[in-house]
């Protein structure tokens, strides 16, 4: 019973959420999981939340903007244009 209100919680909370947020926190999660799996420690987890996380917020402000997508040019810098 804990683990199904801890789990509606959690969505509802994401519900509320904008798309860069969400994209932030299942990023994050989903991450801390991987590099937890991967590297049998916390450290390893802690690095996959932040990779996760950047990489999800990436993810998700794109999808606020409709249209819109990240390019990278010769150099590696990154911008958003129309897709």
């Amino acid at each position: 019973m804990k683990k199904a209100l801890i789990i509606g919680f959690v969505g509802m909370a994401l519900a509320s959420c904008t798309a860069t947020e969400r994209g932030a926190g299942v990023g994050a999660a989903t991450g801390a999981v991987i590099g937890g799996v991967a590297t049998g420690n916390v450290r390893g987890a802690a690095v996959g939340a932040a990779v996760g996380g950047v990489s999800g917020a990436l993810i998700g402000s794109v999808a606020e903007q409709p249209g819109r997508c990240y390019y990278r040019d010769r150099y590696g810098n990154r911008y958003i244009d129309r897709c």
